[in-house]
């Protein structure tokens, strides 16, 4: 058996056809997949818990259930990963804290209990930014950087950097990730995988203290946009551990991926009007838009005219969401220990006023009527994902942000946080690579609960824009 392992790279949609056929053990596909996390894990830093003998054992169970004639879910014998955002009973629960080592929660998640019940095959959990308040790193005191897979010593995206690497490089084919800003599309696109960040509540979540965090998501990070809908489809629908998770549709976001999308009027914006987007980036973003038109679909360059979204953001939704965590240390006592620029989250949180938050709640308020009036005209919104490809792993920002005041930092190369405001559904997609090999992603965006509408324009655009033949 090589290292390569190429039932690593297989989809996991194909896959899982080729377990119920019975032509593939859940054991042969444990047996690959651990032998190449513990071959290129060490050099990546995407796995922070991982138990090879512990998967080899849950995989010989899985192929005994099999043997045995036991009634096979959509997931069985396919390996994932579950972020360390999210709880995995008896596993520490961290958030990259250094604090909060031993921290272990009693019971599963949501999301992991659906996967499990798919017949997933568990591998561990994946390094994630401290509380993941930065969509850049994945960095913390406690596990240290993921490192970029094109690229080793940039940045893998954050804060789902852990999970976008893993998928990159064949260590498993579906990976949890979560988004609150662009966690799961920012490390997809700077790690060349697809990271979808679904309508608010379609996934219940409970990845923060309060339950009514309408911006906050799971979602799934795959190579292919076949396994990402496959992903989304069991873990979609509604749990009671969340209040505001939406009612069952019991959609086959599968079945739906091979519809044309001839005649789909498209807007492409190549800033969100905010964006200092690097004219590299730009370029390969505007070439891999082209592709809509070849698929028969009417591309309009167009922004919604929302103004700058950065200061409501901040103001409304990100800090205080940070917040919930305030309580949880002393975190001035922890200097050191945890990043600086948390710390000043968390000041700025005590400094923040109920008028700061209003008036973000107002701006977002008109900015939904902004992008409902607008998506009238359009089925989908497309924009790059980031302003700039994988900048070094030492660094917080590009080049041109450093220095400025915090939020620009964590902001203002972002284009995804403004759909975690609106909570409509985004996908990040690979688009192609700078001239030094890194990758860069295209965002694809749609209407309110139109899942569907963007896995199916993802899915065309990956037919006439193929990806998953690279590999790092």
């Amino acid at each position: 058996m090589t290292v390569s392992g190429e039932l690593c790279w297989v989809p996991a949609a194909e896959l899982a056809e080729r377990i119920r056929n019975g032509e593939v053990a859940p054991t042969e596909v444990a047996e690959q997949v651990v032998a190449r996390i513990e071959a290129v894990n060490p050099e990546v830093n995407a796995f922070i818990n991982f138990d090879g003998d512990k998967v080899i054992r849950d995989a010989e169970r899985l192929t005994e259930a099999q043997r045995g004639g036991d009634e096979l879910g959509p997931l069985h014998g396919i390996p994932y990963s579950i972020k360390d955002l999210t709880a995995v009973a008896g596993l520490p629960l961290t958030f990259g804290l250094e604090p909060l080592k031993d921290n272990i929660p009693a019971q599963d998640a949501a999301v992991v209990t659906r996967l499990r019940k798919a017949g997933g095959l568990f591998l561990g959990k994946t390094n994630t930014i401290e509380s993941g308040y930065h969509c850049g790193s994945t960095d913390n005191h406690l596990f240290g950087p993921t490192h970029n897979p094109w690229k080793h010593g940039r940045i893998a995206g954050g804060s789902s950097g852990g999970a976008a690497a893993a998928a990159a490089t064949g260590l498993g084919q579906l990976h949890e990730g979560s988004d609150g800003a662009g966690s799961v599309r920012s490390p997809s696109s700077l790690c060349g995988v697809v990271g979808m960040k679904p309508t608010g509540g379609r996934i219940p979540q409970t990845i923060l203290a309060g339950r009514y965090n309408s911006w906050v998501h799971h979602g799934p990070i795959t190579r292919t946009v076949t396994d990402n809908a496959l992903m989304l489809t069991v873990l979609a629908g509604p749990d009671p551990s969340d209040p505001t998770s939406l009612p069952a549709e019991h959609v086959d976001y599968v079945a739906g991926l091979n519809h044309d999308i001839t005649g789909w009027r498209v807007a492409y914006s190549p800033d969100l009007g905010y964006a200092r987007v690097d004219r590299e980036v730009a370029g390969i973003c505007r070439t891999a838009v082209s592709a809509f038109e070849e698929l028969g679909a009417q591309v309009t360059e167009a922004t919604p005219a929302w103004g700058n979204p950065i200061d409501a953001m901040w103001n409304g939704i990100w800090v205080p969401g940070i917040g919930s965590g305030h309580d949880l240390l002393d975190w001035d006592q922890e200097r050191g220990h945890v990043d600086d620029n948390l710390i000043e989250l968390m000041h700025e949180v005590e400094q923040l006023t109920g008028v700061d938050v209003a008036r973000a709640d107002v701006f977002r308020g008109a900015m939904w009527d902004t992008f409902a009036s607008f998506m009238t005209d359009y089925e989908l919104l497309i924009t790059p994902t980031l302003a700039d490809a994988a900048f070094p792993i030492t660094q917080f920002a590009p080049d041109r942000l450093l220095g400025e005041p915090l939020r620009r930092q964590v902001l203002e190369w972002v284009l995804t946080f403004p759909f975690n405001m609106l909570t409509t559904p985004a996908i990040s997609v690979p688009a192609g690579f700078t001239g030094d090999g890194r990758p860069v992603g295209l965002q694809i965006t749609g209407r309110q609960h139109a899942d569907a509408a963007v896995l199916c324009a993802a899915a065309n655009f990956e037919r006439a824009r193929p990806w998953a033949r690279y590999r790092p």
